[in-house]
């Protein structure tokens, strides 16, 4: 395993880690999955570099898209949460409420 496929996988598995034992915040829940996002976007792209196929071209782009609408779809969410519950802790957050 090289350097620069080991140290992405680390990423994405700590980013992993942290959405699935730290979820606290939903905050740090976004944050988590923008950090897996990141580690997939910078991975794809080296993917595409390496074997050299322009038909793959597009896919980090597509990928860093739907990130992007991820990001703000949970900002989105996480406002909206702040002001109806008056915090984003996931703990006060209940379904059956809505």
């Amino acid at each position: 395993m090289s350097p620069a496929h080991f140290s992405f996988s680390s990423a994405f598995m700590l980013g992993l880690m942290g959405l699935a034992f730290h979820r606290t915040h939903l905050l740090s829940a976004l944050l988590c999955l923008e950090g897996m996002m990141l580690s997939l976007f910078i991975a794809l792209s080296l993917w595409t570099l390496q074997f050299e196929v322009p038909a793959f071209s597009t896919a980090p782009m597509l990928l860093l898209a739907f990130s992007a609408c991820e990001a703000s779809t949970g900002l989105a969410l996480l406002v909206a949460t702040a002001r109806t519950h008056g915090t984003d802790r996931l703990q006060s957050l209940n379904l059956l409420q809505c």
